[in-house]
Formats: structure tokens, C-alpha cells, sequence
């Protein structure tokens, strides 16, 4: 287990580059980011339906209360569950509600699918599959459990490398939790941590079928070409699946493809039709009509405001709609925009280097102190991932400063005593607003290992609407009020001493962490 198995992943075959074609703006307000539609469904709801929380436990005390209120499904994706008690009374929660659709006259209607990464959920002799096994046999017709595991994780490779560095080479990252028709994106896991100190972000969009349907359907997808959780605590692949790291890679991740992009693409032409009904029952002489059928079904919705993009990042499958939109973003945010940009683990693509450095908008980055590092303090190798952070950021700033883009570009490390930090995500501000029109909130952070490696969502929440901007521009404020900015003397304190080893190793393993 010494630290030369850290270099064990350099042995996996690089993931080919597929280049995003080239987007464009639109002009006018939220109406300017209405191109994304062209990549993914896009759905138009009533900011009314949109809470932005702000803190762990508030985050808990949600999950809890939408289990226990859930009729008809619930699905959570995550990285992993923990094994404390906070993560068993989530497991009671689900039990109780499971007991009560049992109960229930007819059939029970209640399904509960869980989707969490193979290596990470398996890490020790605890795990989140020990902890979901119960689920399982008492509930066998209404709970599934699905393991993703990455195919570039295989053959000599899956033998050589230990437990925890073998989650280096790619993981089931995203984060969704979904309950009946209300809908949690996030960064946090199901763990104690992030229920109590680890500071994260969260949004609940409420009554939201269309996007519960398409995360329901996604999730689904990536659980078919995932390991099954069986009663026994063995896995097995569904009938006539390719497995993941026994079967052929290429077509595997063609299967895994297909799957995903079915979801997307079939969401979106149900969008593209709504839409098209919407508009052509709003022209003059229809709009009465429609507003009479609407009142007589008693569905009479408000106009959008607010629009929601789901961004999908699945670079070993071929997928990378993420990554293109969040370029473009950055590409096209004009002079006087501010971007607030932020990251647990800063650790950016060169790509994203290079545009935050090339282009015009004024940029305020946010990332973790040593101290609030969620690594910090680790024992043996993973006790200087912090340090090489630290590397990582300097060698940033000091690019920054010869580049002489210091007014522009703005690092901020964010602080707290007793607390981690694990917020990510960016929010836009066009020329000359004081509110944020657009942000981006879910699990990538914008690094190597959310481009290139793992399995990312996020959604692009656009809207018009003065109240949830400034929700969402509260939010950012939070977040930034326990944050100081970095200078040149930030380098020199004693805690930020890097020593030679790390930066000798950080070039070889930083696509890793």
C-alpha cells in the first residue's frame, strides 16, 4: 500500500477528445441562454417552485420529511450512503414509508431505486451496501439498488490497485434526490458530514413532474448498465448485459451510451412538443380558449419564468454536454459580467484555465482553505492532498498575477472553524445587474475528474424572475461572506508550505483527485 500505487492509474488508455461545436448567445436577457435547448430538454416552470437551501441540516430534515411524505416513487443517486446514525434514520424513513405503501389497499404503488458508485458504496467491512441490504429483503418487488461500475476500472488494473485509490480512475458522482414530483440537485452525499458540518448547495424544485420524469428516467439508464445489489450482498449484471469490466469496454460503453442519450433525446422532443402546444395555444383567438380548458381541468399553471437545463457529463460513454455548455458559458460572458465560480477541490481543466485567463468577464473563484479541505488531516498519502492543492492554486494565482489579470480574476479561500467546504457550481451576473440570471448547480467541479473520468449532472437554472435571482444572489453572498481573498502573502504563511515530494508527484496524479 505505498505511495507508488498512486501512479497505478497512469497505466488506464486515455479517453479520446471529441470536440463541441461551436454555440452562440441569443441577445436578450434569460431569452439569451435559450441555445442549450438545442443540446437537451429544456423545462419552463414557475419560479414559485424553486427553494434554494443554505445549510446541511436544512438539507437533512428535507430529505427526511419527502421520504416520509413520497407515494409513488423515490430515487436517489449518489455516491454513496454512510454507515452512521444519521444515514440509518434515512434508512428507517424509507422503511417506514415502504411498510405503510405495503399496508395500503390494492397493490403498493411505492418504488424506491437507489443508484450509488460500486467502489466507493463496497469501500470496508460497513459499507452503503450493508446498510441497504434490509431494504432489499424485506422489500424485494419495490426497492432496487444499483452499483455503477467504471469500465476503465478492469483487468490487471482492478487487481493491482488497493481499496479507496481504486475510486481514482472514475465514480458515480451525481447527485439527485427525488421524491414523488419534487426534486433535490446537489453536490452532498448521504452522509453524516454533509447532514451536519460540510458546507454544500441545494435546490429543491417542487412539483416539477416533467423534471422528476426525465432524473427518474436518467437515473434508470445508468442503473441498467450498473451491478445489481442482491439480498446476499452479491452483484450481478441484468439479463443479457454487458458487464462492465468482464465484457468488451466498446460495447459496453455503447450500450451505456445509448441508454443515456435515449433519456436526453426523448425528453427533449417531448419538451420541443409542449412547447410547440404552449405557443401555438397562446397566439391571438386561442389564448381564451386554452385558458377556459386549462380552468376547467383545473390546471391552469402561471407563465415560466424560470427555465431548468439539465447538463450531462459522461466522458467514457461519449457524452459531454456538460463540459460544452459550461465552455460556452465562459467563452460568451461578455465584458462587466461577473462569473462567481466555485469548487471544493480547485483543480480546473487547462480548458477552463484558459478561458477564465482569455476572456473578458470578471471572475471571483471560490475554493477551500487547507483547513476546510475535505482531506485535511487524512493519514498516510491522502494527508498531502491538501498541500498539493495548495500547488495546484499557487501555480494558478501566480499566472494570474503574471498575466497582471488581478482586478479581473479574483481567488477567495473559503474558511470556517470546525467546518468542510464542498460547494460547487457558478453563478452569472450580466453587465450591469446586481443579480445573478443563471446559475449552475449539481455535482461536477469543474476539474479533470468531473470532465474526463466521472459521472456528472448538474442543471442550468435561467431566470426572470426578480425574487429567486435574489435567493440565488443571498446564496452566493453566504457562501462568499466566510471567504478572504488571496494575495501574494497568502503563499508565505507557515500552513501553506508544499514540500518538494508533492510538487514533484502533483503534475503525475492531479487528473486523479
Amino acid at each position: 500500500r505505498s505511495s507508488w500505487l498512486l501512479l497505478a492509474p497512469l497505466l488506464t488508455p486515455p479517453v479520446p477528445v471529441i470536440s463541441a461545436p461551436p454555440c452562440s448567445l441569443c441577445p436578450e436577457g434569460a431569452h439569451r441562454f435559450q441555445w442549450i435547448r438545442n443540446l437537451v430538454p429544456e423545462f419552463g416552470i414557475s419560479s414559485s417552485h424553486v427553494k434554494v437551501l443554505s445549510s446541511p441540516a436544512e438539507f437533512y430534515e428535507l430529505l427526511k420529511v419527502q421520504i416520509k411524505a413520497a407515494k409513488q416513487r423515490v430515487v436517489m443517486a449518489s455516491l454513496y450512503l454512510g454507515t452512521g446514525l444519521l444515514e440509518q434514520e434515512l434508512v428507517y424513513c424509507l422503511e417506514e414509508t415502504l411498510k405503510k405503501s405495503l399496508q395500503a389497499k390494492g397493490s403498493p404503488d411505492l418504488r424506491v431505486s437507489i443508484l450509488l458508485d460500486h467502489t466507493r458504496g463496497s469501500r470496508g467491512r460497513k459499507n452503503s451496501r450493508t446498510m441497504l441490504i434490509p431494504l432489499l429483503q424485506r422489500f424485494p418487488e419495490q426497492v432496487r439498488v444499483s452499483l455503477f461500475h467504471t469500465p476503465n476500472l478492469r483487468g490487471l488494473l482492478r487487481l493491482l490497485i488497493p481499496e479507496r485509490f481504486n475510486e481514482t480512475i472514475g465514480l458515480q458522482h451525481i447527485k439527485v434526490y427525488l421524491f414523488d414530483d419534487n426534486v433535490i440537485l446537489s453536490g452532498a452525499n448521504l452522509s453524516d458530514l454533509y447532514f451536519t458540518n460540510r458546507q454544500d448547495r441545494y435546490v429543491l424544485l417542487q412539483d416539477s413532474p416533467e423534471i422528476a420524469d426525465f432524473f427518474t428516467e436518467l437515473v434508470d439508464a445508468i442503473g441498467d448498465v450498473s451491478l445489481q445489489l442482491q439480498q446476499d450482498d452479491t452483484v450481478k449484471m441484468m439479463e443479457g448485459m454487458v458487464h462492465p469490466y468482464h465484457g468488451d469496454k466498446v460495447a459496453y460503453c455503447e450500450i451505456a451510451n445509448r441508454r443515456v442519450m435515449e433519456v436526453i433525446n426523448s425528453a427533449r422532443t417531448r419538451q420541443e412538443l409542449l412547447h410547440a402546444k404552449t405557443f401555438h395555444s397562446s397566439q391571438p383567438g386561442n389564448s381564451l380558449l386554452s385558458q377556459q380548458g386549462s380552468q376547467a381541468s383545473g390546471s391552469l399553471k402561471p407563465e415560466p419564468d424560470t427555465w431548468i437545463y439539465p447538463l450531462i457529463q459522461m466522458k467514457p460513454f461519449g457524452i459531454q454536454i456538460d463540459e460544452m455548455v459550461t465552455e460556452t458559458l465562459l467563452t460568451e460572458a461578455e465584458r462587466d459580467a461577473r462569473i462567481y465560480l466555485t469548487t471544493g477541490y480547485f483543480n480546473l481543466t487547462q480548458a477552463y484555465m484558459d478561458l477564465i485567463l482569455g476572456t473578458r468577464a470578471e471572475y471571483r473563484i471560490l475554493l477551500a482553505s487547507p483547513e476546510v479541505n475535505g482531506f485535511f488531516g487524512a493519514k498516510g498519502v491522502a494527508g498531502a492532498i491538501p498541500a498539493a492543492y495548495v500547488y495546484i492554486e499557487h501555480q494558478f494565482f501566480s499566472e494570474v498575477c503574471y498575466l497582471q489579470q488581478q482586478e479581473r480574476v479574483q481567488l477567495q479561500e473559503y474558511s470556517r472553524a470546525g467546518w468542510t467546504f464542498h460547494a460547487k457550481g457558478l453563478w452569472l451576473y450580466l453587465a450591469g445587474s446586481d443579480l445573478p440570471c443563471l446559475t449552475l448547480i449539481g455535482s461536477p467541479n469543474f476539474g479533470y475528474r468531473s470532465v474526463h473520468r466521472d459521472l456528472e449532472a448538474q442543471v442550468a437554472i435561467v431566470t426572470e424572475n426578480k425574487a429567486l435571482q435574489q435567493q440565488l444572489h443571498q446564496e452566493q453572498e453566504q457562501l462568499y461572506l466566510c471567504s478572504g481573498v488571496v494575495s501574494t502573502s497568502t503563499f508565505e504563511q507557515p500552513n501553506r508550505y508544499v514540500k518538494l515530494w508533492v510538487k514533484l508527484v502533483t503534475p503525475l496524479i492531479k487528473n486523479f483527485f
